[in-house]
């Protein structure tokens, strides 16, 4: 039975709003966006390229409302609302005039994407309080001039929003000038998948296609709250509990999608709603090594191993085991906050399926051992068997659309052995072996004045990083930084250079005057078409013009003909030749052919490890001290808890851009809120909608409304970005991952 979600009663209010999620709302807000936008919108719904939200998204040549599968009426309302802000009208060309640096600071993130499209390139001199408009020769000058300096000196960050050929030019362009610099949005978001995964079966990625999906009986989904960020992926759960399978839900807190979740994709769900989860586990933020310790712990003890595929197809599982069996049912309990009696239902479920999908995204990773999170979801998924055999396997859910094929593209801090030969080759010299910046590494390097130039493609890097004060300070000590953006974000007017910060305006997606390509979650490579912008009278670029002149820039004609890199044919060229399992990519023009990477769809257990064996990793219990009111200098007579933050995105919202300012899933109605556990709220005293102050390592926020929420007792939860005005987590120092997912806050009266 899944566990029902009861609203709490308080002030005359429920916890929740609604029932559950999907349903009408979508549907209503589908219909509000096409009164909005009419023709515009479903030429841009329907435009052969890939979604412009998460990594599940659809598109590509059969059309934008089709999956790899070529299924219709695969699109979400997390799609519409990247097309609809997209088609917004351009920034005016007298607002910067109008609006000066102290103004444009005082935005949130909803008003500056309100703003409009950014239309023409403006510039921030030094000690100017204005963006002013440049024209293109001066772009490139002061961009050329930046980027000419020592290699271990310049650098760049990006989102994963473009496309693979603009990524493979700018790490191309940045490694044959001799710099790995090449920090990236996945730094702070699912790095531990990729290094964790990567060491135990050789390949960072999913094993699972969307077929193995649907082969699946159970699958166990952690650290995920699909269906705000993933809606797709609600529709794959929903007939998993159809065909008769199970749906493991691992989370601090009890989120209405999660529990019910009614899809418009079909009439009788959209009426009667469908259940999702059938076993609902909150532990402790950051305790799911010791949950999942636990499983493994039952299920050996049940005797439901699978012993010959460990001793055939893995290494090391003897002192797996034998840590896992080491480990006391009350360390395991006290660490993760659940009994053991749950723990054993649950291994009971797994050991039952015959195939089960280990699912999970940024509730696992987002941790100080996020890496060691990530271990223990394979060695539970080897030790049960399911890896390496169709319909079953480990799946990271990835968040923004391309961000993986960024990472397949080489852009990455800690670049593959066989992409650099294979650089190296084509470029026909040496490449540097020196340790690259990742995004925390990178902050922390301009911090200590060793950065001169900076590139953004894409993202908001201010925004997205903890301890805000401490990034605006450190990307202030750089002398040039050039954003290339669709759009304004608050990053634009914190994050300014020393010198000369520049805001370049690029064609979104569906508006390239030439054809690439995106890599979704599941590996499957699209191509998406050319298109066309609404914006008439603008002076915008594409994201590979841009790079392409700058690269001619700063290499002249050689090793390459720089300039040859404009003809995106030719880049796909060049990617089949040097990334490995993208050889298709090379024949996509002519073939139209999208396809699935090669060798990373584990569907026997021969892995693309050294040994063909999958290796397996000892995982320690995490210390998890509990927050003390103490801790931060307060009384036992102030009106005061010491909570575990949990930082988390709103229902309307993508990365750091803020679509809507409420959450009408968690009942939260503006950005301004802190998600409580009642009896934690009554344990200070405190009443819902009462306005406290929330107190965390590097800053306070105050007025901050208390809302009665699901969170495990302990826990509370606010809203990322505006959150990391306040917070300075711990890192996973192998994979340079902030803990996210776990702050100690003080909550007091003011």
């Amino acid at each position: 039975m899944a566990r029902v979600l009861k609203p709490y009663p308080a002030s005359g209010s429920a916890v929740f709003k609604i029932s559950r999620g999907g349903g009408l709302p979508v549907l209503l807000y589908w219909a509000e966006k096409t009164l909005a936008h009419r023709t515009l919108l479903w030429q841009k719904l329907n435009h052969k390229s890939a979604c412009k939200s998460c990594a599940w998204g659809t598109g590509g040549q059969k059309g934008g409302f089709f999956n790899e599968k070529r299924e219709p009426l695969q699109r979400c309302a997390k799609s519409v609302e990247s097309i609809a802000a997209d088609l917004q009208g351009p920034v005016g060309r007298d607002c910067f005039a109008r609006m000066d640096l102290a103004r444009l600071q005082e935005l949130s993130s909803m008003e500056a994407d309100k703003l409009g499209r950014l239309s023409h390139p403006v510039i921030r001199r030094a000690n100017s309080n204005y963006y002013e408009p440049i024209g293109w020769e001066e772009v490139f000058a002061i961009a050329a001039r930046a980027f000419s300096g020592p290699p271990e000196r310049v650098a760049s960050y990006s989102s994963g929003r473009s496309s693979n050929e603009a990524a493979y030019i700018l790490q191309l362009m940045l490694r044959a000038y001799g710099s790995n610099n090449l920090a990236d949005c996945s730094d702070l978001c699912h790095s531990p998948s990729t290094v964790g995964l990567k060491a135990v079966f050789g390949s960072g990625t999913s094993m699972v296609s969307l077929d193995d999906l649907r082969q699946s009986d159970c699958v166990v989904l952690l650290g995920s709250n699909a269906p705000a960020n993933h809606p797709r992926l609600m529709n794959e759960l929903i007939q998993v509990r159809e065909r008769g399978g199970a749906v493991i839900v691992v989370n601090p807190v009890l989120e209405v999608g999660l529990i019910n979740f009614a899809t418009p994709a079909s009439l009788k769900s959209l009426a009667f709603g469908s259940e999702i989860a059938s076993l609902y586990l909150q532990p402790d933020p950051g305790s799911d090594v010791a949950l999942l310790i636990g499983l493994a712990k039952s299920l050996i003890e049940s005797n439901r191993l699978e012993r010959a595929f460990l001793e055939a197809h893995t290494e090391d599982w003897q002192a797996v085991i034998a840590h896992i069996q080491a480990t006391p049912w009350e360390r395991i309990e006290h660490t993760c906050g659940i009994e053991r009696a749950a723990i054993e239902g649950a291994a009971a479920v797994i050991g039952r399926a015959e195939r089960t999908v280990f699912a999970w995204a940024m509730g696992i990773t987002q941790h100080a051992n996020g890496v060691d999170n990530v271990y223990a979801i394979a060695n539970l998924a080897l030790l049960t068997g399911n890896a390496g055999k169709p319909g079953a396997g480990t799946m990271p859910i990835r968040g923004h659309s391309n961000v993986q094929g960024f990472g397949s593209m080489g852009v990455s801090a800690r670049p593959k052995e066989a992409i650099q030969k294979a650089l190296e080759t084509l470029l026909r010299k040496p490449l540097s072996r020196a340790p690259g910046y990742d995004t925390r590494a990178l902050i922390q390097a301009a911090e200590s004045g060793k950065i001169d130039a900076l590139l953004c493609l894409g993202g908001n890097l201010w925004g997205a990083n903890p301890d805000r004060a401490q990034t605006a300070h450190a990307l202030g000590r750089i002398k040039t930084i050039i954003y290339l953006s669709t759009k304004p974000n608050p990053g634009h007017f914190h994050g300014l250079a020393a010198k000369d910060t520049i805001i370049i305006p690029v064609f979104t997606r569906d508006e390239n005057p030439h054809k690439t390509t995106t890599e979704s979650g599941n590996n499957f490579v699209r191509l998406n078409s050319e298109g066309q912008t609404h914006l008439h009278d603008a002076d915008l670029i594409s994201e590979v013009e841009f790079l392409t002149r700058l690269a001619h820039r700063m290499h002249g004609e050689t090793p390459l003909d720089w300039r040859r890199l404009t003809d995106t044919a030719y880049v796909r060229g060049l990617i089949a030749q040097t990334i490995p399992g993208y050889e298709k990519i090379g024949e996509i023009d002519r073939t139209g052919e999208e396809f699935t990477i090669a060798g990373r769809i584990f569907h026997e257990p021969r892995f693309a490890t050294p040994t063909g064996k999958a290796k397996m990793f000892v995982t320690p219990l995490p210390v998890l001290d509990k927050p003390r009111a103490e801790d931060f200098g307060v009384t036992t007579s102030k009106r005061a808890i010491a909570l575990v933050l949990v930082t988390v995105r709103s229902y309307s919202q993508h990365n750091t851009v803020v679509y809507k300012a409420g959450d009408t899933y968690r009942g939260m109605p503006h950005r301004n809120c802190i998600l409580m556990h009642p009896e934690d709220a009554a344990a200070a005293g405190f009443a819902e909608h009462e306005r406290v102050t929330v107190t965390g390592k590097v800053g306070q926020k105050e007025q901050v409304e208390i809302i009665f929420g699901a969170p495990k007792r302990g826990a509370a939860l606010m809203f990322y970005p505006e959150i990391n005005d306040i917070i300075r987590p711990p890192v996973d120092l192998r994979c340079g991952i902030p803990a996210f997912k776990r702050n100690p806050v003080l909550i007091h009266a003011d």
